[in-house]
C-alpha cells in the first residue's frame, strides 16, 4: 500500500450484509473508509448510519453516485439490481465492489465488464472466500503433486432459509434461487481449483415456487477429462454442508468450511501413505478482499474476481439453470411451475 488517503466507499442500500462485508472490514483496513450510505427508505438509511458511524446520508441511489468526495460503491442490492445500479456507477467514475452473484445472468455480467473497461473504473465481484490464505493452501497442496494429478472436483454448500417465506433470495423477480445466493460459491470453487471453464452435463433442480430452486445438483466435464460436481441448497433435507473435495490420482484433499474459514476451518490431505490434518488462521474472508480491493485500486495488483471471472461464472449458473429446466435468473416471467 502506499500513502495516499483512504479509498472512501459509498454504499448502496441498507442491507444485512453490509456490516459483515464492508464496515466492520473497514475498521482493521486504515485505506478503506466507508463515508456514505442510500436506501430508498430514508429512515432506514438515517438509523443504518447512526449504528455503524456513517457519516453522510443521502437520500437517493443517484444522489450517492453523484457525491464527489465517494471514491467506490459497494453494491450489496438484490440481485436483479447489480447490473443496472453497478454501470449506473461505473460510470458515475467510482469504482465497485459487487456483492456475489455479479448480476442475473452472463449478459448482465457481461455488460458490467464492458462498463468497467469502457470507463477504466475497476469493477470486483465479491466472492470473498478466494482471498482467505485458505484458498491459496489448497492451490499449493495441489501443486505439490501430493494427490498426483487433480481428476475430480466437488463442492457443497447448504444452509436452511425455509421458514424465511419472505426472504429476497425466494424472488424469481429479483434474481432469486438457491443456485444463485449459495450455487455460485460452489460453481467458483470448482473453477477457481481446476483452473478451467467446466461443461454442463447435468443438473436437478427441487423447486421452492415456480423458477426458483431451493436445492440444485449439477454435474461437468472439463476438455481434458477432468470431471466436477456441486450442491447448493437453501432448504432441503442437507441443512448444512460447507466443503470442497478434490480427488486426484493418488489421494485427496478435503475441506471442511472453505466460505468463512475464519471461524473454523480443517484440511486434510489423505494419500496412500497416510493422512494429515492442518487449519489455516489468517484475517476475515471480507477483510482479505477489502485489503485486496484497495491494493488493485491504488497499485493495480491483480485479483482473482474480476469481470472476466465473473462473466465465465455466470454462463456456468445460466448452463446449470437450462439443464435443469428452469429459466435464467432476469430472462422472462416465468409461465408454469416446472419440477418440483
Amino acid at each position: 500500500m502506499t500513502n495516499q488517503a483512504p479509498l472512501r466507499f459509498g454504499i448502496l442500500g441498507a442491507a444485512r450484509i453490509a456490516p459483515m462485508a464492508l464496515i466492520r472490514p473497514a475498521q482493521s483496513v486504515a485505506e478503506a473508509q466507508v463515508v456514505a450510505v442510500a436506501a430508498r427508505d430514508g429512515a432506514r438509511a438515517r438509523a443504518f448510519a447512526q449504528k455503524h458511524g456513517i457519516p453522510r446520508v443521502h437520500d437517493s441511489y443517484d444522489a450517492l453516485l453523484a457525491d464527489p468526495e465517494l471514491d467506490a460503491i459497494y453494491n450489496p442490492l438484490p440481485n436483479a439490481l447489480h447490473c443496472e445500479w453497478t454501470i449506473r456507477a461505473l460510470r458515475a467514475g467510482k469504482h465497485v465492489l459487487c456483492e456475489k452473484p455479479i448480476a442475473s445472468n452472463a449478459a448482465e455480467a457481461q455488460q458490467m465488464a464492458d462498463a468497467a473497461r469502457e470507463t477504466g473504473r475497476v469493477l470486483v465481484e465479491a466472492f470473498h472466500w478466494r482471498y482467505h490464505p485458505l484458498a491459496a493452501r489448497v492451490k499449493e497442496i495441489l501443486a505439490s503433486g501430493a494427490i498426483g494429478t487433480p481428476r475430480h472436483y466437488e463442492a457443497a454448500l447448504a444452509f436452511p432459509i425455509g421458514l424465511l417465506r419472505n426472504d429476497i433470495r425466494w424472488r424469481w423477480d429479483l434474481a432469486g434461487g438457491a443456485m444463485m445466493d449459495a450455487g455460485c460459491y460452489t460453481v467458483s470453487m470448482v473453477r477457481h481449483m481446476a483452473e478451467a471453464e467446466p461443461e454442463v452435463i447435468g443438473a436437478d433442480a427441487l423447486s421452492w415456487s415456480p423458477q426458483v430452486d431451493r436445492r440444485m445438483q449439477a454435474r461437468y466435464r472439463f476438455a481434458d477429462g477432468r470431471s466436477a460436481a456441486t450442491l447448493c441448497s437453501m432448504w432441503s433435507r442437507t441443512l448444512l454442508k460447507l466443503s470442497l473435495r478434490i480427488e486426484g490420482e493418488r489421494g485427496e484433499v478435503r475441506v471442511f468450511n472453505p466460505i468463512a474459514p475464519q471461524f473454523y476451518n480443517r484440511v486434510t490431505v489423505r494419500t496412500p501413505a497416510g493422512s494429515h490434518s492442518e487449519r489455516v488462521a489468517g484475517e476475515a474472508t471480507y477483510t482479505c478482499q477489502l485489503r485486496a480491493f484497495v491494493d488493485h485500486v491504488r497499485n493495480g495488483t491483480p485479483v482473482p474476481t474480476g469481470p472476466d471471472d465473473a462473466v465465465a461464472n455466470m454462463r456456468v449458473i445460466d448452463a446449470v439453470y437450462r439443464t435443469a429446466g428452469l429459466l435464467p435468473r432476469g430472462t422472462q416471467e416465468p409461465k408454469e411451475r416446472v419440477r418440483a
